[in-house]
């Protein structure tokens, strides 16, 4: 695995958070200026917020913030597909979202920092599925499991990770929404919460596929600091 990317901390919030999906240049930046850590981009073209859709490989490339580090996600794309995106787009970190094998993400992260997502029933056992990466991935990501890759908007059951120790720092996802900021404070008192390393949005935070509602995100990064507001 590559060596760890000192991440800076943003003043606020207090958890956190990678916004996916991206689409737009100048939501990245308003991201930027809130605080957000990590930008999701697709590079999966069957999906409604595919990149390139929306956005020039070297605009990609140019993209820089105070905070923000650009975070490809990949379906079941070769070793090759993924480290020419990293270069081509100048991506942080990769993030493999499908059925891809301890080898694949071994190779990978030999060159680029590697979040592996696992996709998730509300009665899976976790650590089993999660076992053969712990060597070979920087990360985790833990999503809902559904029919397609992704972007469902639903949320699965966080108690399927209650108690346990996952060893690896991970992203939780899955249906998060503008709502759910009490939830995810209760969640942070859970032992399992001692390896959360940030929260992902996607879907619940749109006007439409790829176009976020900034001001949501806005209030939900203070609900998050705040849980008063």
């Amino acid at each position: 695995m590559t060596e760890s990317i000192p991440y800076s901390q943003p003043p606020t919030p207090t958890f956190r958070l990678k916004v996916c999906g991206l689409t737009q240049y100048e939501q990245v930046m308003e991201l930027d200026n809130l605080g957000v850590i990590f930008a999701g981009f697709i590079f999966y073209a069957p999906s409604p917020r595919y990149y390139k859709r929306y956005l020039d490989t070297a605009v990609l490339k140019k993209i820089r913030g105070k905070h923000i580090n650009k975070v490809g996600v990949f379906i079941n794309a070769s070793v090759d597909e993924v480290l020419k995106a990293v270069d081509d787009a100048g991506l942080s970190m990769v993030q493999l979202h499908g059925d891809e094998s301890p080898k694949t993400c071994e190779r990978i992260a030999e060159y680029v920092s590697v979040i592996k997502a696992f996709r998730l029933r509300d009665d899976d056992q976790v650590m089993w599925k999660v076992k053969d990466y712990q060597a070979v991935a920087d990360m985790f990501l833990f999503d809902t499991a559904t029919a397609e890759y992704g972007g469902s908007g639903k949320k699965f059951d966080w108690k399927v990770l209650a108690g346990l120790k996952i060893g690896k720092p991970f992203f939780l996802s899955g249906g998060i929404g503008p709502e759910d900021a009490p939830k995810i404070h209760q969640f942070a008192a859970d032992p399992v919460a001692a390896d959360l390393f940030a929260l992902d949005i996607n879907s619940r935070f749109e006007t439409a596929p790829g176009v976020k509602d900034i001001k949501q995100v806005e209030k939900f990064i203070q609900q998050l600091s705040n849980p008063n507001v």
